[in-house]
């Protein structure tokens, strides 16, 4: 491939979105790149502060944990409050806690800290998501959020970078410097994003239709049947990406490699993102969401589970690479998937349940990978995760074909505009995702 081709290649993939998506893609990165708490705070609670291993285990679950509630909080905040207030708001509120994580000392106090900052983290992804979905184009969805995932790699691949400055900065500054990155992040967000929350419908019945989307509910969006279907089979590839994070380095270690070892291993998955999610995008680009979604699932369980194969640190790297296409993949397709089913006046609700099933994962995966290495061994481990990809990837194929198929038509429709010759118009096209009848919150 020419130089000349893989610039027209990346012309295509940055261009033809919105201004104010671009001002949301630099937030994203500047959060990211000053990311430093979580890839620094088991070995500031070991090393600085003198806590067992357990115990920082024990505050990083918790972060996961505040996720659990923090993201239906974010969604129904986005859709009632505004995504713009909402992303301010949890912003100034992380930062706030990563600040407090510089100076607070006490286990409880970290702890609590922790565990707010995982809501408020975890609160913002939902109006982010929903600006999305409101200021692009239907057609280009899918490219968007993978471009604000791409950006949010190659932040978080620069804060790794932090490691060797905490050597002279120390981490309680590097905390500090997390809290004054993320609230610029909400001044970009003040000064330049604007309000994308969908008007109120103007009309003699406006009042009332209005008042019936504001009762939905988190429980409304999970009677949608083909909705409930794409979180709980989110939540199955969630599991196997989150394993190898814990089942790696032990099953490393178990083979005699060394943390360094594990370190070069892991940070293909990073440098594999920032590097080629570009050239992804390039492919899957109008293709089948079902399809990608298939795709990424048997890729996920096909890398997992040939790390119980792997014998070197070149085998286990093959592995991420793997997996971590897989991951290229989903990401964006899943958040596009989540949008294109979600009605307008619901979207935050609809992106904080998707959310919500990230945040379990993230809770769960590493208790249970955890113990499953401790009891049966890694091996059982990897044989579990290639399985559940392959039962993912059969749900998708399954149970969500018709659902995401139909709404591709939907979405492809032309809308009739009104010729200059006067004859009556086609009913104008209602773009709303998935099937009517399956779910209470659609107009």
């Amino acid at each position: 491939m020419s130089i000349s081709t893989l610039r027209r290649s990346a012309r295509e993939t940055v261009s033809g979105l919105p201004p104010g998506f671009w001002w949301l893609w630099l937030s994203t990165l500047v959060n990211r790149t000053g990311a430093f708490v979580l890839t620094f705070l088991s070995l500031y609670l070991t090393l600085e502060l003198g806590h067992s291993a357990w115990f920082a285990g024990l505050v990083v679950a918790l972060h996961g944990l505040g996720g659990v509630a923090g993201s239906p909080l974010g969604g129904v905040l986005t859709d009632r409050w505004g995504r713009r207030p909402t992303m301010i708001t949890m912003h100034l509120a992380a930062a706030a806690c990563a600040g407090a994580l510089a100076f607070v000392t006490s286990a409880w106090g970290i702890a609590t800290a922790v565990l707010l900052m995982g809501a408020a983290m975890q609160a913002v992804r939902p109006p982010i998501n929903a600006t999305i979905a409101d200021m692009v184009p239907a057609h280009d969805v899918r490219r968007a959020y993978s471009l604000n995932y791409w950006a949010l790699n190659l932040g978080f691949a620069i804060a790794s970078l932090g490691g060797g400055a905490a050597a002279f900065l120390g981490y309680r500054t590097l905390f500090l410097v997390d809290a004054v990155a993320t609230v610029l992040c909400a001044v970009i967000v003040f000064l330049r994003l604007p309000e994308t929350r969908p008007a109120p419908r103007s009309g003699p019945q406006a009042p009332t239709e209005y008042a019936a989307e504001e009762k939905v509910s988190t429980l409304t969006v999970l009677r949608d049947a083909p909705f409930r279907t794409l979180v709980l089979l989110n939540l199955l590839v969630c599991l196997v990406f989150t394993a190898p994070w814990i089942g790696l380095p032990l099953t490393m270690a178990d083979q005699g490699l060394s943390a360094s070892s594990y370190g070069a291993v892991i940070a293909v998955n990073g440098v594999v993102i920032v590097g080629f999610q570009l050239l992804v995008n390039k492919f899957t680009d109008k293709r089948s969401p079902v399809l990608l979604l298939v795709l990424s699932s048997l890729l996920f369980g096909l890398g997992t589970g040939a790390t119980a194969l792997a014998g070197s640190s070149v085998a286990f790297a093959a592995t991420v690479v793997v997996w971590t296409v897989g991951e290229m993949i989903h990401v964006p397709t899943n958040a596009a998937a989540t949008a294109r089913l979600a009605p307008e006046h619901a979207r935050g609700r609809y992106q904080g349940v998707m959310g919500m099933s990230w945040a379990v994962a993230g809770f769960v995966a590493p208790v249970l990978a955890g113990a499953i290495v401790d009891g049966p061994g890694p091996d059982v481990l990897w044989a579990a995760t290639a399985a559940i990809g392959v039962l993912a990837a059969a749900g998708y194929a399954t149970r969500l074909r018709k659902a995401l198929a139909e709404d591709e038509d939907v979405v492809a429709a032309p809308v009739p505009v009104p010729g200059p010759v006067p004859s009556p118009a086609p009913a104008p096209v209602v773009v709303k995702g998935g099937d009517a009848e399956d779910s209470p919150v659609r107009t």
